[in-house]
């Protein structure tokens, strides 16, 4: 269970993140404070994973709260949310080690992503274990996160068909649970390599397949892998 401690001023808006929190499974809100000096005492007296944390509080600034944290070597990581949308802001955040940040207003399922994403980050990061250069790819580039502007849910982008999709899926299933290229994809399907490629972007953007850039000789070349659990990503679009 992923402990969430929320640091907000506005009671209802406190209150709402609460709710939020217990709709997602595997988290749990063990305290809500109102400014950051009870963020502060209550870090003391429990054990907090993650910090839902507002920027613009009375008694002291997020942004701040979050310095302290750093200099402090706390071990607990921070999602901000908040009205503050200034880019200075933003970077700051970032700079501090901010997973994510989300302004306000915003719907449940942003909210959702984020808290999924760092689950699945938190899985895998705390258990102890080693982990492939392919796993902590997948997990920086926050797929579980923001998809990219030209992933609709359940739309295909712009130049993509459903029945060359299930085409360009059949073969990446035939040729899984191994790695594949762009080329092994193009003469199963008798697709030009350009297309292929393209399906294969858009496999890798909604997190159906995992890319890996691969050096040798010659121009690096990209290989495909099925992303094993992901594998429902692809329901909406068939």
């Amino acid at each position: 269970m992923i402990n969430v401690m929320v640091v907000e001023d506005d009671p209802m808006v406190a209150a709402l993140n609460q709710q939020y929190i217990q709709q997602i499974d595997g988290f749990t809100c063990v305290g809500i404070a109102g400014d950051t000096d009870t963020a502060v005492g209550l870090l003391k007296e429990m054990d907090v994973d993650l910090i839902l944390l507002d920027i613009h509080m009375p008694g002291g600034d997020g942004i701040e709260f979050m310095g302290r944290l750093r200099e402090q070597k706390e071990d607990v990581d921070v999602i901000l949310i908040t009205a503050a949308s200034e880019i200075h802001q933003i970077q700051q955040a970032l700079r501090l080690g901010a997973i994510d940040y989300l302004i306000k207003p915003f719907e449940f399922s942003r909210f959702q992503e984020a808290l999924v994403h760092y689950q699945n980050q938190y899985a895998k990061l705390d258990d102890g274990s080693k982990i492939s250069q392919r796993e902590l790819d997948r997990l920086l580039r926050k797929k579980g996160a923001a998809k990219p502007e030209s992933v609709v849910p359940g739309a295909l982008p712009k130049g993509l068909t459903k029945a060359t999709l299930l085409t360009v899926r059949d073969a990446v299933q035939a040729a899984g649970p191994g790695v594949f290229s762009t080329e092994d994809i193009a003469q199963a399907t008798n697709i030009s390599r350009v297309s292929v490629r393209k399906y294969l972007k858009f496999l890798t953007d909604i997190a159906y397949l995992e890319e890996t850039l691969v050096y040798g000789v010659g121009r690096p070349i990209y290989q495909y892998q099925l992303n094993e659990p992901e594998q429902h990503r692809i329901d909406p679009y068939i």
